[in-house]
């Protein structure tokens, strides 16, 4: 592994000249007078007084040599179209969209709110906002009223882009009514909000004087010129999923995020200029916006924009968009995997995947059996990698674009470069052994890309994630991460979702790791709940491969059995759950997260709290079954 640590190590000993030479890979409109600025610990600024531009960069920039080649391919499951636009087409569309905007008062610095579905016109805002210099802040679509306000009053938008709905499994899912009350609810609501009708919601209610359809609206073409912004503006706000109370806003920079856009297609997600790349996630998130927007358009990609499920028409519908549309690079979360194990594994044989170069998955913890399920399936590397909203781009991954380092199922490999990774004793902040579990932490300052404060909130910021460690200024992931003897990394789970049994320590990831094991499990979820004698124990729900193994109290019984002394050798006696509960399904938010806490709460019988999200209800009434509630 020598050419991938030697890149590791001079992107940590020599900062600024590995970033001063990565920053080449983006255009300037003004050249930074100075890589980096720590003079304030812990935020860091990039590429200081230098000038550029997200939407130049994704678009403009193009348009010379790949002009007519396709930039983006929007396919929709749910009301059964497709398009496409070149890169010239996307700038008309991108100039079009900024023209509207700056009708309605939109300017450098201003925030705007896209509430919208997976559609093109969303990406056209967002790289309008861009373009004029304005913070966009996406959030997703179908959040509730209540969640969606609160990030109104947290960024004070002068506008909000929005559509008349969404598609789940061919439902409409209406947006307008839900928009109108975060604005009666809002303190701080913008004055207009222009929205794209899609037919989706002929009774879409509308407010005169505030209300605009984009349609209807002036849409001559035009050229607006692109704001060029100093390198640590910010460049958007993005709400971290899972939050409670006041809303986080990551906020990115501008040249930080373009540089590591920039420099990690290439390195790790081998992609360049003309190849396709298809992530599955939604424009919402932080993968949708580093992987379907940013980084592929910057690299001169044609990126992939879908609108649907896994599993709908069949599970084999994504293998087919790789065969038709010859993708290269793949990304997708090990949630949406865990569901493709319960369909026919032929499937994954139907559609010619010789385009295919990698499947990337991240998002949740990646467990070994799926990893291995998948990796053998399609016959194509598959890599685990690791990376948080905050970070805005991987922090663990193999990196075959320098290295092609064997993969091992289950772990997301080695820190990527730019990352002074530690694992970090919880006790004394000393560093852990190897097998030995402990904090996954970076020391600062964190590399370009990753979030530089909570919007409006600096104090906040070094707070909850730089305070874990009285006597060290380091950055908690707040994950437990383990590195083995040959130097690969597995993530255990969160620090919070850590339980107390008789005294022991245990992340509920590690047993859900045990559990799924057992050859007959798809997936589950482990919470702790309290104990009288224990103080906690680990409490499981498993989602069967076969739902007639479990169609009986005998099979059910049985196959608990068999868990439980799965989990004995593993784990050992004291991880094994107080009980293994099955259902058909797990209650998961829209992005595919697991309901963990609100599991937990039910089962202890407090208030499980915002269930707005959840994607399917009738999960959470198994659960409750599971538990006799009524």
């Amino acid at each position: 592994m020598t050419l991938y640590k030697d890149l590791h190590q001079r992107s940590i000993s020599q900062r600024e000249a590995f970033w001063g030479e990565e920053a080449k890979r983006i255009d300037w409109h003004k050249p930074f007078g100075k890589v980096l600025d720590y003079s304030r610990p812990p935020f860091a600024k990039w590429f200081v007084g230098g000038e550029t531009n997200l939407c130049h960069n994704a678009v403009d920039r193009h348009l010379k040599d790949r002009g007519t080649q396709k930039a983006l391919v929007w396919i929709s499951t749910e009301v059964d179209r497709v398009e496409s636009y070149t890169y010239q087409e996307l700038f008309k569309e991108v100039n079009r969209t900024a023209a509207m905007l700056r009708s309605l008062g939109v300017g450098r610095g201003d925030r705007v709110i896209i509430y919208m579905p997976n559609v093109p016109e969303a990406v056209f805002a967002i790289l309008a906002c861009a373009r004029l210099g304005a913070i966009h802040s996406v959030v997703f679509g179908g959040f509730a009223a209540a969640s969606l306000a609160a990030r109104i009053d947290d960024a004070k938008p002068v506008l909000m882009v929005t559509a008349d709905g969404g598609s789940r499994m061919g439902k409409v899912i209406p947006y307008k009514p839900l928009v109108d009350e975060s604005i009666r609810l809002a303190k701080h609501p913008p004055s207009k909000v222009l929205i794209f009708n899609r037919g989706l919601d002929p009774d879409m209610p509308s407010v005169p004087g505030r209300d605009i359809d984009w349609k209807d609206f002036s849409s001559k073409e035009e050229n607006i010129p692109c704001t060029w912004l100093e390198s640590s503006e910010p460049s958007y706000i993005l709400y971290t999923s899972g939050t409670t109370g006041m809303p986080k806003g990551v906020q990115r920079d501008v040249g930080g995020h373009a540089v590591a856009m920039a420099t990690s297609m290439p390195y790790i997600y081998c992609g360049g200029a003309g190849e396709t790349i298809f992530t599955t996630s939604d424009i919402g998130w932080a993968v949708g916006h580093s992987y379907i927007i940013y980084a592929p358009l910057i690299a001169g990609m044609t990126t992939i924009l879908y609108e649907g499920l896994p599993v709908r028409p069949d599970a084999g519908v994504w293998w087919k968009i790789v065969q038709d549309y010859q993708v290269n690079v793949m990304f997708s979360a090990p949630t949406a995997i865990r569901v493709l194990k319960k369909h026919d594994p032929a499937l994954l044989k139907k559609y010619d995947l010789s385009s295919l170069k990698h499947l990337f998955l991240a998002g949740e913890p990646l467990d070994e059996p799926t990893h291995a399920w998948i990796a053998q399936g399609l016959g194509k590397p598959v890599i685990d990698h690791y990376w948080q909203t905050e970070t805005g781009w991987p922090v663990l991954s193999a990196v075959h674009g320098i290295e092609k380092t064997p993969i091992k199922y289950g772990s997301p490999s080695f820190p990527a470069y730019g990352y002074d990774l530690k694992l970090l004793r919880e006790s004394d902040a000393s560093e852990a052994g190897a097998d030995e579990k402990a904090v996954v932490a970076i020391v600062p300052p964190l590399p370009p890309g990753c979030m530089s404060t909570i919007w409006g909130d600096d104090e906040r910021f070094v707070k909850t994630y730089f305070g874990d460690f009285k006597d060290q200024l380091v950055y908690s992931t707040f994950d437990w991460g383990i590195r083995d003897q040959d130097g690969y990394y597995f993530i255990l789970g969160r620090t919070d979702d850590v339980i107390n049994v008789a005294g022991h320590r245990l992340g509920t990831r590690e047993i859900e790791e045990a559990v799924n094991m057992h050859s007959a499990i798809a997936e589950c979820a482990v919470v702790g709940v309290v104990d009288a004698l224990k103080g906690q124990m680990p409490l499981a729900f498993a989602v069967a491969k076969d739902a007639t193994l479990v169609a009986t109290r005998e099979g059910q019984k049985a196959l608990e059995k068999e868990i439980m002394d799965t989990v004995d050798r593993q784990l050992g006696a004291i991880g094994r759950p107080k009980a293994v509960h099955f259902v058909t399904l797990l209650p998961k938010t829209r992005s595919g997260k697991t309901l963990r806490r609100s599991i937990a709460a039910l089962a202890e019988g407090r208030d499980p709290g915002d269930l707005t999200t959840i994607e399917d209800p009738g999960a959470l009434q198994q659960i409750k079954d599971c538990l006799g509630i009524l």
